[in-house]
């Protein structure tokens, strides 16, 4: 287990190898700050907490959630059980993830998505010890602050930069100190350091091309695609596309897909006040037979941008709701 905060520990693999919606699991979810009566909650309240503790999957009716007294409590009620009853229907963590991008899916929070995406992260890399990749596949659940110079590209963990520099901004009003904000840079001298340090999301991994933090990156985008699309494909860093047949393309975030897209189309896009892509790959479809026919055995391209405010925010759906898949096999 890499990271004890993915909530492993709270569920189980299935035959198929998925995830499954465990009592611990959703649990997990009742106990949270914005569903755990406090002190001054209603007895109501406190008799469906009660309740859903000692059995999880428990009916609640809209009855049950009106009688709440307070009308916030109630509304977070009612959202952790829309998740819950998503779960349930799909039977496993992973179905449940892949189908929140269909028409007509619920409303599901983002950090509910997002720790989703931790948790089935998590199992992907079951037995992993590899730390690059371990840091790399934090691309796919945790927002990243880029930091470009020397013609090196840092990532660091947005979160954790942001309350460093907080941190150090207060010691700043008392003394000479500086703002900026250092993390040491995951590599070979310290990769050992990475297993106890996981939780913390603390190291910066170096994501230029050549490195080996972009090949990791490329190895987790096929395991991704082979665990929920059970579709072998190969991904290649780039440094850029050229002189290649494009036919289609996968933004892997909003600003690389709108980049991607403007570039297909031939559009002008100004250097000011924009994004830029961080990394290009290049996909090769090994199980060909069950992509478009006009994309049989030509590659697609994938991008990955740092936006505007220097961030990167990865939208991992993307690979499997854009893929030039036949319908009938996605």
């Amino acid at each position: 287990m890499i990271w004890k905060s993915a909530g492993q520990h709270l569920t189980h693999r299935l035959d198929n190898g998925w995830l499954a919606v465990s009592d611990d699991f959703l649990r997990a979810y009742y106990t949270r700050p914005e569903i755990h009566p406090v002190e001054e909650s209603c007895a109501v309240e406190h008799a469906l907490f009660e309740r859903l503790m000692l059995d999880p999957f428990a009916p609640i009716s809209a009855e049950d959630l009106a009688a709440i007294a307070d009308p916030d409590a109630a509304a977070n009620y009612a959202l952790v059980l829309r998740f819950r009853d998503h779960l349930v229907a799909k039977g496993s963590i992973e179905a449940a993830y892949a189908s929140l991008f269909a028409p007509g899916a619920p409303v599901i929070p983002p950090v509910f998505i997002s720790q989703m995406v931790h948790l089935i992260m998590g199992n992907i890399l079951m037995g992993e010890r590899d730390a690059t990749v371990a840091r790399a596949a934090e691309l796919f659940f945790r927002e990243q602050t880029a930091t470009t110079s020397e013609e090196r590209m840092m990532l660091a963990d947005a979160e954790v930069v942001e309350t460093r520099a907080q941190k150090t901004a207060l010691l700043a009003l008392s003394g000479p100190a500086g703002t900026e904000v250092a993390l040491d840079i995951l590599d070979a001298d310290n990769a050992d350091e990475y297993w106890a340090r996981a939780d913390h999301f603390d190291l910066a991994l170096d994501f230029r091309f050549s490195e080996p933090g972009q090949d990791a990156f490329a190895r987790l985008i096929e395991r991704w695609i082979k665990h929920f699309l059970d579709l072998r494909v190969r991904v290649q860093p780039l440094q850029s596309v050229k002189n290649e047949r494009w036919s289609w393309h996968v933004g892997l975030d909003a600003e690389s897909n709108r980049i991607l897209n403007a570039l297909y189309q031939g559009e002008y896009l100004p250097e000011d006040g924009q994004g830029s892509i961080a990394a290009l790959f290049r996909m090769e479809f090994l199980d060909y037979d069950r992509v478009v026919d006009k994309m049989r055995r030509k590659p697609a391209f994938l991008g990955l941008a740092i936006d505007a405010h220097d961030r990167i925010r990865m939208k991992p759906q993307n690979l499997l709701i854009n893929l030039p898949l036949k319908p009938a096999l996605q």
